[in-house]
């Protein structure tokens, strides 16, 4: 009998009227605006201007949505293809199943085009939304939690998640397993407090801090998929995901090291964003305008004019 467990929900839907509101669709959406709302103020603190991260984000997060879906889809494809499958399930991505790998990486295409039209270089601004990102993948993974989905090998742990679902093909998945997506969600809380803390101390630029952000995740992510009993490909034992954490990782490292000795320090802050000097520019000649205004002097009053003195009479002898 367990005596603690997380409960599951018992459904991630609620209708308003015929409008399906799907929890896993909240959790990407809040998961984006708390990237943008992050991303925003660091890069506004680098020097950028305000809305930079949100114009650009416009192209980045469709990009990122289908990227983590194809390769889901890809990679998961016996899910979608084959005698009895539906190909037409591989567009619900509201039932859950986006990639991580596909995301960021078709996500990447889509902040370099935003960013190439804004005339922003890639990396600094990849460096000023790396903990946003990190916080958006926390939130999200909460998805998976109101699917029931992605949880980890069978536990009697008190923080176990309880989890009661019937398959498609009518199997009933009862017990308690590792909550996998609450490992995740909090190991990528951590990734961020860390990715800002380095930030700081180290004043991380050209990409170094978006390098670090992936290789902390990567760590995370490969004990954490080690959990998990979800379908998935295997290559020499290891889960397919296993294999892309390592290698991300290891490319990371790299990309520390090697950019960490040619190019140390970070970006001048006018060299990032040419739409923040525009506005300096902007608020330069209003305020030049308005000290203007207020420091002309009132036109001094003329002089009145003097009456002249009357005339002496001479005295009397």
């Amino acid at each position: 009998m367990e005596l603690a467990y997380i409960p599951s929900p018992s459904r991630g839907v609620l209708y308003l009227g015929p409008v399906p509101l799907r929890a896993y669709a909240f959790c990407i959406i809040i998961g984006v605006v708390v990237a943008v709302w992050l991303g925003s103020k660091r890069w506004v603190a680098r020097g950028g201007a305000k809305h930079t991260v949100g114009d650009i984000a416009v192209w980045a997060v469709p990009f990122g949505l289908v990227g983590g879906r194809l390769y889901h889809v890809i990679t998961d494809h016996q899910l979608y293809f084959g005698d009895g499958k539906d190909p037409w399930n591989a567009l619900k991505i509201w039932e859950g199943g986006l990639g991580i790998w596909g995301a960021i990486a078709l996500g990447a295409v889509g902040a370099w085009i935003g960013a190439r039209r804004r005339g922003v270089p890639l990396p600094a601004y990849a460096d000023a939304i790396a903990p946003g990102i990190a916080l958006a993948q926390a939130c999200g993974r909460w998805g998976n939690w109101f699917n029931q989905e992605l949880y980890g090998k069978a536990t009697t742990l008190p923080w176990g998640l309880k989890i009661h679902k019937v398959l498609p093909d009518g199997t009933v998945v009862e017990g308690v397993y590792h909550p996998t997506f609450l490992y995740e969600s909090l190991w990528c809380v951590g990734v961020a407090l860390l990715v800002i803390w380095a930030d700081r101390r180290f004043t991380l630029g050209h990409g170094r801090a978006f390098a670090l952000y992936v290789a902390a995740y990567t760590v995370g992510r490969a004990w954490i998929e080690y959990l998990r009993i979800d379908e998935a490909h295997h290559i020499l034992g290891l889960r397919l995901n296993d294999w892309t954490a390592i290698v991300v990782f290891l490319a990371a490292v790299a990309y520390l090291v090697i950019v960490g000795r040619k190019r140390p320090g970070r970006e001048a802050p006018d060299s990032i964003d040419p739409a923040a000097r525009a506005e300096e520019s902007t608020e330069s000649g209003q305020e030049v305008t308005e000290s203007g205004k207020e420091g002309v002097p009132s036109p001094a009053p003329a002089p009145a004019e003097s009456k002249p003195a009357a005339e002496k009479k001479p005295s009397n002898p």
